[in-house]
């Protein structure tokens, strides 16, 4: 678990006890390959929500009402003139610039499958199919920050302050993110992510130990990040001050419009990538958090909102689990939070079912046999 986070005043339901930017982040690989586009460095969606709803929907046609509640701006965008990648604004592309992409910056090659960053993607998605937990660009980026930064020793501080794991457990970690063959698939991914980023300063990140640590360190303390410019735009409606009758039609119209979606395009709506959080990856879990953590400004800013009061002096919880997870029994929560986040939750629900068989849930027995890489972090992409 975190190392613990405590309210330092008195916080009322549904007020944002805080609003965090990570120290670095990356959209997960397979965005591309469902043609989303996203920010490069904040993940801000690039679509605006109409363009959004008429491409999940495969419909050229649709019109969503109230365009003017979408907050895209087109014109503000930048694309990378070496490489051609493309952000939100101007100041994401030169805070890009500053932290991390003149390392990773591919140039005329970001085509070329045989260049060294290219090989290690392609090897990432050949081993991590979506849904995407984490990123081995996450651990990229955190390589070239160091690389980039004046101040190289403030920036491993800073990497080092997030939970560290026994070697055993850091092999448990790799083990649920890349399955039975983990071993070969590690080693495979060190010996490409050392061609393409090895740094001297940063060379026990390199060896088998360190890779393995590191790559425990993005599966544990990864905070997904999900952003979708069609979820903001429902949200904005869902603000607006409309009479009766238009209220009904337009929830209605947003109701059936999920319902679309859902039946074309399936589970994968937003642009998702993660991130690592300082305050978000102190706070403990609780399968009856007082906290949750969200996108609304269809960004990797992180807002972590009260779900009920919170004296000053308590301790602020957020769930590793979602929505359903939650429900299950207490064995099968502690199940995905063993192999998934090492621990065993000893929260006031779990601690009350303490007495309870130690038998899973009908849900869970339901879809045994199937993988569990999509439970990591399924909570982490709502918005």
């Amino acid at each position: 678990q975190g190392k613990g986070l405590f309210a330092t005043k008195n916080i009322r339901k549904g007020e944002t006890v805080f609003v965090e930017r990570p120290v670095v982040s990356s959209q997960f690989l397979w965005n591309a390959l469902y043609n989303y586009r996203a920010c490069d460095h904040c993940l801000r969606a690039l679509e605006t929500a109409e363009e959004n709803a008429q491409r999940l929907l495969g419909k050229s046609s649709l019109v969503l009402p109230h365009p003017e509640q979408c907050s895209i701006r087109k014109d503000l965008h930048q694309q990378c003139p070496r490489c051609q990648v493309t952000y939100c604004s101007a100041e994401c592309r030169q805070a890009a610039l500053e932290q991390y992409h003149q390392v990773l910056c591919l140039g005329p090659s970001r085509d070329d499958p045989t260049h060294p960053l290219n090989k290690l993607q392609e090897a990432w998605r050949n081993m991590h199919y979506p849904p995407e937990t984490s990123s081995i660009m996450l651990m990229a980026r955190m390589v070239a920050t160091v690389k980039q930064a004046k101040d190289k020793d403030w920036w491993i501080k800073a990497f080092s302050q997030f939970c560290s794991k026994t070697a055993n457990e850091e092999e448990e970690v790799v083990h649920k993110l890349l399955g039975d063959k983990f071993k070969g698939q590690l080693e495979l991914l060190r010996l490409l992510f050392t061609e393409a980023l090895y740094d001297e300063h940063l060379s026990r990140w390199f060896t088998p130990e360190g890779f393995q640590s590191l790559f425990a360190l993005v599966g544990t303390n990864g905070q997904g990040i999900g952003t979708s410019s069609l979820s903001q735009w429902v949200h904005a409606c869902d603000a607006l001050d409309l009479p009766m009758l238009q209220r009904e039609e337009l929830d209605a119209f947003i109701d059936q419009l999920y319902k679309d979606i859902e039946k074309e395009s399936g589970e994968f709506l937003n642009c998702e990538g993660s991130g690592l959080y300082v305050l978000q990856s102190c706070c403990n879990h609780s399968c009856i958090p007082n906290a949750e953590t969200s996108f609304p400004e269809n960004n990797f800013l992180l807002h972590l909102t009260a779900l009920e009061d919170i004296e000053a002096g308590e301790e602020i919880c957020i769930s590793y689990l979602d929505c359903c997870q939650r429900e299950r029994s207490r064995h099968s929560r502690n199940k995905i939070l063993r192999e998934n986040y090492l621990f065993t939750c000893s929260c006031p629900k779990c601690l009350a079912q303490a007495d309870d068989a130690d038998v899973t849930s009908d849900e869970e027995e339901e879809g045994e046999g199937e993988t569990d890489d999509a439970e990591l972090e399924d909570e982490m992409t709502d918005v």
